[in-house]
Parts: C-alpha cells; structure tokens; sequence
C-alpha cells in the first residue's frame, strides 16, 4: 500500500506545491522514463477512495445540494398532489379563476352575438337607406317629377269637384235654413213689438205719476221761492245799512288821505326851493370855474408861441451851420477832383505800358505754338502712317479669321442639316406610331361608344319598364279611388322627354318651329292618321299584294 502511494506521488505534485514551479522543475530535470515493471494500478473502488479522502469539502457540498434537489422534489409532488383539493386556498383561488375565466369566455360570446346582430341590424339600416336615396333619386328624375305634377292636378281636380259638390250642397242646405231663420225672425219681431207696445203703455201710466209728482214739487218750489225771497229782502236792509256805515267810513279815509297829501305837497315845495338854491350855489362855482380855466388857457397860448419862436430860431442856426458845412465840402471834392485827373493821366500811360507788354508775349506765345503745331502734325503724320500699316494687318487677319468662321460654319450648317434630317426620320416614325395609336384609339372609342350605346339603350329600357309600372300601378290606384286618369296617361307616355315628336331611341324629341318664334311644332297624330298610316305602309308583302289586286 505504501509503495502504491509513493508511485502515486512520485509522478505528481504533492498538496499545496506549486504548479508552475513543478512545471520549471521538469523543464530543468529530465523525466525518466517510466518503467511498466514497476508501476501499480489501482482498482476502481480504490481510486474513488483516494478522492473522496482528497475531496472531502466537495462531497459535502454535493450531499447538500442532493438533499435540496430531493427537498424541492418533494415539494414539487406535494404541488401536484395539492393542485386538484379544492378546500385548500390556492385551489379555492385556482377555482375561482377558472370560474372567472368561464365567465368572461361566456360573455365574450356574448358580446360576439350581440355584434353580430348589430352588425346584420346596421347592414338592414344601409340596406333600406340605399334603398331610399335610390327611390328619391327615382322621384327627381325630370320625368318622374312630370308625373307627380300630373298626379298632383289630377288630385287637386279632383279636390276642386269635391268642392264644387260641396258648395252646391251648401247653398241647397242654406236655402232651408234662411226660410227657417226669416220664421225665426219674423218671430222675433213680433214678439219684439208686443214688448215695446207694452213698455210705452207702461211708460204712459209712470208719465202720469211722475207729473203728479212734478205738480206738487212745483207748489213746494214756489213756496220756497217766496221764502227765499223774504229772506232776500231782509238780507238788503241789512246789507244797505252796512252800506251806508263803509261809505262814511271811506269818506273819513278820504278826508284823511287828502290831508296827508296836502302836507306832502308842501314839503316837496319847501324841497324845490332848497334845491334851487343849492343849484344858483353850483351854477355861480361853475362859472367862477369856467374863468379861471380860461386864464390858464390864455396862459399856456402865450407859452406856445414864446416855445415856437425858440424853435425859429433854433432852426435858423442848424440851416446856417449846414450851409456852411456844404461850402466846406465843395470846396473839398474840387480838390479832389484835380488829384483824380492826374491819377486818370497816370493810370493810361500804365495801361498802355501794359498792353504793348502783353502784344509783345502773345506774339512770342504764337510763335511758340506754331512751332510745336508743326511738330504735333509730324508727329501725327508718323502715327497715321503706322495706325494704317497695323489696320491693314488688322484687316488681313480678319479676312483670314472670317474664311476660317465661313468654313466653320459650313461644317456646322451641314452637321445640323445631317442632324435634323436623322431627326425628321425619327419624328416621322414617332407620328407613324402615333397615328397607328390614334387609329387605335379611335377604333377603341367606337367600340366602347357603340358599347355604352347599347347598355344605355339597355338601362334606358330598363328604365322605361320601370317608369312604366310605376305609371300604371298609379294610375289603377287613381281609377280606384276615382281621380280622372287623362292626365297621368298623357304624363306616362311612352318615351324619355316632354317632346311632341315620335320616339327616337327611347326619347321623344321636341321639333321647333325655324323662325323668330321658336314654339314647339304640334303633333297631328291621331287615330285617323294612323289608320291611313296603317293602310299605306307595307307591313306585309302579301298583304299589300292582295290589296293591288296582284294575285295569282
């Protein structure tokens, strides 16, 4: 056994040695080779001894998660079991959300039929709407309104007998009623004059009382007339005897007043003299007044004109002091006008200085330029020379350059006659395509023309048929209910248009008269003319032999 060991660890590592120092020590020593003879095997059982002696720690561990893996396992076959009881709480919840789950599949059935069902409802609503608008679009077509306008005389005819009828039994009804009203009334009449026959015989007999009446309030009246009258005149004694008392009262007021004013009148005297007086008074101040303001007035006169002397004089001096200041200045100016003379005479000889100075300039400026005018046109001369010489040059380069641009030109003239020739045969073939197209077109036009000829013939007839039953069922019902058909048959007429014409396609066209008036021409056709129609049109080949007579 311990041999066995020590072949075991010989070509190992002991616990704890490192592996990478292991590894240097067998680079660095050379490993023998082994020798069969002398290695051990171990047995199985053996070796898993050796490792679990070695590997204690993780037995452990997986004896630990052994037991958890059996733990959970058995807490997974208690689930399952637990899973159908239905008195513990997972498995009263799990009921429950079965329960639910019935209960909302249930209702979304539900639900699912109740929209299905509003579904078909909506679609019977879309059903009868479309079916309404088609009926409505029906009723406004131009010949179904005629129609209704014929339907809607003929009703309002037939509205209009039924009142006449009515209004005749009216008048026969108010003819019996009139008599028994005028007997009624007659009546009343009589029965209204016997009343007022008794009311004046009983009016007669209140007359009488009330002028009895009247008679003796007359008497009372006079009798308190002649009382009033008494009355009346003990009244004026008594009121003359008052009389007689204000009257000499007014005469002592009179007396009285006349005094007072006596006395006033003579104050008022005594007044007029003192005011007199006091104007004398003011009269003679005045006049004292007036004198002494005339004095002053003299006085002042006398300054004036002492004032308009002074100011002669004054005025004399200042005209002598300016006469003598204008003598002082002619005399000046004379003098000045000698010195001017000579300095007029001083002035020419200079002007004259000048001007034969400046003669003398101008005509050595002259010739200065005359000199270089004779150089400026040698000059020029010299550049005409070569401006021409260098346009001459000019003019040959551009004859060059122009027969260049000519040739250039060609070239390009006969590349764009080359380009719009190859260009005119593609366009060509373009309009050859395109007339082959327009053909086309034209033949598929057609085509489809003479198809919506035919299915508008078709609706057109289709439409007829309908208008048609509709007109008659309309027409029995008026019979019936006993309205005049006329009109709603000449409305229901066979063909599309309110025309006179005959029928063209399911239309009835209307012919106009050609002049200014434009109406409608009429239409003679009638039951005599289609029976001349009838005789003269051939039907029938045999017939219209038998009636020539050609028989054999």
């Amino acid at each position: 056994m311990s041999t066995a060991s020590a072949s075991v660890v010989q070509y190992g590592r002991r616990k704890g040695s490192s592996k990478n120092i292991h590894a240097q020590e067998m680079r660095k020593e050379t490993m023998p080779e082994p020798d069969l003879r002398q290695v051990t095997v171990l047995p199985k059982s053996e070796w898993l001894r050796i490792q679990d002696s070695l590997n204690h720690v993780n037995k452990h561990n997986e004896s630990l998660k052994e037991a958890a893996r059996q733990r959970e396992a058995m807490h997974l076959r208690s689930k399952e079991v637990v899973k159908f009881w239905s008195n513990t709480i997972a498995g009263q919840r799990q009921k429950k959300l079965e329960s639910k789950k019935i209960r909302e599949k249930v209702e979304e059935e539900e639900r699912r039929k109740l929209d299905i069902e509003e579904a078909k409802y909506q679609a019977e609503k879309r059903k009868e709407a479309i079916v309404k608008a088609k009926a409505q679009l029906y009723y406004q077509t131009d010949r179904v309104k005629g129609f209704h306008s014929a339907l809607l005389l003929t009703e309002v005819l037939k509205e209009r007998e039924a009142q006449i009828e009515l209004k005749r039994r009216i008048r026969e009804a108010s003819r019996d009623v009139e008599k028994e009203v005028m007997a009624t009334m007659k009546h009343r009449d009589e029965q209204a004059l016997r009343q007022v026959m008794e009311k004046d015989q009983k009016k007669r007999q209140d007359s009488k009382v009330t002028v009895k009446g009247l008679l003796q309030q007359i008497n009372e009246h006079e009798l308190a007339k002649e009382l009033e009258k008494r009355e009346d005149k003990r009244e004026g004694e008594v009121l003359k005897h008052l009389k007689e008392l204000f009257d000499q009262e007014e005469a002592m007021k009179e007396e009285k007043r006349l005094e007072a004013k006596r006395n006033m009148m003579k104050s008022h005297n005594e007044l007029m003299a003192d005011k007199d007086m006091f104007r004398a008074a003011e009269t003679q101040k005045h006049e004292i007044e007036d004198e002494k303001s005339q004095m002053f007035a003299k006085a002042k006169l006398k300054m004036m004109k002492l004032r308009k002397e002074k100011e002669a004089e004054r005025l004399r001096e200042v005209q002598k002091a300016k006469d003598e200041t204008i003598a002082r200045l002619a005399a000046h100016q004379q003098k000045e006008q000698d010195n001017d003379e000579e300095l007029i005479i001083k002035a020419i000889e200079e002007k004259d200085s000048r001007e034969a100075r400046q003669q003398r300039e101008k005509e050595e400026k002259r010739e200065a330029m005359l000199q270089s005018i004779a150089a400026h046109r040698e000059t020029t001369r010299q550049q005409h020379e070569g401006r021409a010489m260098e346009e001459k040059q000019k003019a040959l380069d551009l004859l060059n350059a122009k027969k260049e641009a000519d040739r250039i030109f060609m070239e390009k003239q006969r590349l764009k006659k080359q380009r719009m020739k190859e260009d005119g045969q593609i366009i060509q073939k373009i309009y050859v395509h395109q007339m082959a197209e327009k053909q086309a077109r034209e033949q598929q036009l057609k085509k489809d023309l003479q198809e919506f000829e035919s299915t508008n013939g078709q609706l057109v007839a289709e439409e007829e048929r309908q208008f048609q039953q509709y007109a008659k069922d309309l027409i029995d019902t008026a019979k019936v209910a006993g309205r005049t058909p006329c009109l709603l048959q000449k409305a229901a007429r066979e063909g599309i248009g309110g025309g006179l014409g005959p029928i063209f396609g399911g239309v009835r066209p209307s012919y106009l008269v050609k002049d200014d008036t434009g109406v409608q021409m009429p239409s003679y056709v009638g039951a005599a003319s289609q029976d001349i129609r009838e005789l003269n049109e051939v039907t029938d080949i045999q017939k219209a032999k038998k009636r020539l007579g050609f028989t054999w």
